[in-house]
Formats: structure tokens, C-alpha cells, sequence
């Protein structure tokens, strides 16, 4: 049996007919760059998401970029992250010339809420949490911080659209919402795509005029942006895909319980879904002994895997270029050598999750 961690083609085949008619439609309209899809999609996703505004972007990064900007982060300044996220969630502050300032994670890969006031400076000029593989972090107590320090909190909801916690959802907690639409997301576009959400106007506003040069019009331009437009074809198809959302969760969430039933969880931990949360799946991360062992087995019998992700932030080269002095954060380093991300996209079946399942507790076996 051969099981792809991703299947993007299928995706496409159950689409295809109704999708090339839309692509037709975009590209026969001659509007490539802004246009009617994109408002449209602005307006299904500040609907989805529980926000009065969305702003179309062309990837998560230049939304999380803009939001950090947004909020006044500066040459100089510090914002509080974690350092097991992807590469991009460092690069931005690094970008704008800030500091990231690092907290440990808890057994889920999400950052410890404990440990956040501690890192607080006069430096400090926004928390970034990352509801990382679709579990999202406390933002109870995430929020209370916020409130106390008077910093504003930027999340990065890469990998969490839809999910909930205490049954508010993903994006609508702090003041600005960083999305991404890359393929492998669950809902995605054709390529690089991204959206920010929020509840205030001047961020909406700021946002609408930063990713399109700071142009009033084709002629005056009020401020000096950037392109970071999302293109029209590109919404044509998440208009078109953000039908299917829900059901994709649905569907992935189905997958978890399968896992849930079969893995022999005395050698496979993954955290369990509380009460106060909802989880969407974009990864199924497990925490296991002799990962790259396991790894290697599960590919000689066709089923593949990935890692998110195996070097912390801190241990990377760019990194170390910036940042000489020695960091420690234990969690983090130690589940970098023992996570594994198993197939859970919504194509696959119950036999192929039931044979993954077989793999790894048969593997474990042996080496008991």
C-alpha cells in the first residue's frame, strides 16, 4: 500500500470540472490584479472567522509582517514567540528589525502561558502566539497578560482556521489574525496566499493601503506600502474551496479519532482534545521514541511522513548569524527529536489509517 502525507491531485480531480469553469470566467474577465473575488473573499472570511474585517494577502507572512507593523513594532523592540514554529513566524520580527524573544512549549507544542510574563521587557511590543497543527494556545490566560501589560497580541493562525478554544474562534482574540492559504492548508489556494483579520477599523484600513503600494488611486499615493495583494484567481479558487472547509475539518477530525482508537498509546503520545477546545488537524503530530527509526520503517512500507519541525528557530544558522548567545528551551529541543506528522489529509480512507496504525504499533514490538 502507498500513502502520500499530502494528496493535492485528488483534490483537484474532484474539482476540476467546476473549478476550470471559474478560472475561465477570472481570466476572461481581464481582472488579474484586484477585483470582485477578493472582496467577495474578504467578506466570507471576516464572516467565518467572527471579525468585523478581513484583508486579503498574497501569503501568511506578509500578513503576519503587516500586522506586527501595524501594531508598532520597530528597529529595536521584542516580540514574545515560541521556537519550534515555522521559519517565518522568527523571520518577520526579524525583518522589522526586532528581537524575537523565545518561551518554551508545552507537551503540545504550544506556548507556555506560564512562562510569558516573565519574558516581558520594556521592550516588549506584542505577544505572538502559534496555534500550532490546529490546536490553539491558551488565549484565556494569553489575553489576561495582554490586558495587564497593554501589549497587543498578534496570532499566528498559519495552520488553525476554524479552530476553537473556550468556543471562540481561531484569529478573533487578539488584535490581529495572520492566515495562510498555502496548499498544504486546509483551506487552500493554487499557491501563496494569506489573509489578516480584525476588529478594528484603522488596522483594516492601514492593512487596505499598506498591500497595495499605499495608493489613494492609479495616480496619489498616501503612504509608501508594499505588494502584497492577493491576485484574483487565486480568491476565484478559495471562494470555490471555502465551501468544502467545513466538511475538510470534519473529515480530518474523523481521521484523529481513528488514530485515537488504534495507536497503541503506551509508545505513541500526541495530546488529547480538551474540553475547551476544538482542534482542526491541519498536522497530526505524534511524540515518539526512535522517530527517525519509525520514520524510515513506515517509508519501506509506502507510507510517508514528515517532521514540523525538526531544528528549532534558535538552533538554525540564520539564526546563530544574529544571535551567538546560547538559548535553552527544553521542550521545544526535545520534541524536535521525537515528533512525527502522520498522514491525516481528508482523502484518506479508513483502511490506510488502520495500516499506518498496524506499522507503528508493530514497529514498537519489535523494539519492546
Amino acid at each position: 500500500m502507498k500513502i502520500d502525507y499530502v494528496n493535492l491531485s485528488t483534490q483537484y480531480k474532484l474539482e476540476r470540472f467546476k473549478l476550470i469553469q471559474l478560472i475561465d470566467k477570472t481570466l476572461m474577465s481581464g481582472l488579474h490584479v484586484g477585483g470582485n473575488e477578493i472582496l467577495k473573499f474578504e467578506k466570507k472570511i471576516a464572516k467565518l472567522c467572527n471579525t468585523k474585517y478581513a484583508v486579503a494577502v498574497n501569503s501568511g507572512t506578509d500578513a503576519l509582517t503587516l500586522a506586527l507593523h501595524l501594531a508598532g513594532v520597530r528597529k529595536g523592540d521584542e516580540v514574545i514567540t515560541v521556537p519550534n514554529s515555522f521559519i517565518a513566524t522568527t523571520a518577520v520580527i526579524i525583518h522589522l528589525g526586532a528581537k524575537p524573544v523565545f518561551v518554551d512549549v508545552k507537551d503540545d507544542q504550544n506556548i507556555n502561558e506560564n512562562l510569558i510574563e516573565q519574558k516581558i521587557t520594556n521592550k516588549t511590543k506584542a505577544i505572538m502566539p502559534v496555534h500550532l497543527g490546529g490546536r490553539m494556545c491558551n488565549m484565556k490566560k494569553i489575553l489576561s497578560i495582554s490586558k495587564k501589560y497593554k501589549i497587543p497580541i498578534i496570532e499566528d493562525c498559519a495552520q488553525s482556521i476554524l479552530s476553537k478554544y473556550d468556543k471562540r474562534l481561531s484569529g478573533s482574540w487578539g488584535d490581529v489574525g495572520c492566515f495562510s492559504t498555502h496548499p498544504l492548508k486546509n483551506l487552500n489556494a493554487a499557491g501563496d496566499g494569506g489573509f489578516l483579520v480584525t476588529n478594528k477599523k484603522s488596522i483594516y484600513l492601514a492593512s487596505k493601503s499598506l498591500i497595495n503600494h499605499g495608493m489613494e488611486n492609479r495616480d496619489k499615493v498616501s503612504n509608501f506600502g508594499y505588494v502584497s495583494r492577493m491576485d484574483n484567481l487565486q480568491a476565484t479558487i478559495l471562494n470555490f474551496r471555502i465551501k468544502a472547509l467545513k466538511k475538510t475539518i470534519k473529515l480530518r477530525r474523523a481521521n484523529f479519532k481513528i488514530y485515537l482508537k488504534n495507536l497503541n498509546n503506551k509508545r505513541v503520545f500526541f495530546p488529547k482534545e480538551k474540553i475547551d477546545e476544538f482542534n482542526t488537524y491541519h498536522t497530526f503530530v505524534i511524540q515518539v521514541d526512535n522517530r527517525d527509526k519509525l520514520k524510515k520503517f513506515l517509508k519501506r512500507k509506502g507510507i510517508n511522513t514528515s517532521i514540523h519541525y525538526p531544528i528549532p528557530i534558535h538552533f538554525q544558522k540564520a539564526y546563530r548569524k544574529i544571535y551567538s548567545k546560547k538559548e535553552n528551551y527544553t521542550n521545544a529541543e526535545n520534541q524536535a527529536k521525537r515528533i512525527l506528522t502522520l498522514p491525516i489529509n481528508q482523502f484518506l480512507k479508513k483502511k490506510e489509517i488502520l495500516y499506518i496504525c498496524k506499522a507503528i504499533n508493530n514497529f514498537y514490538k519489535k523494539h519492546d
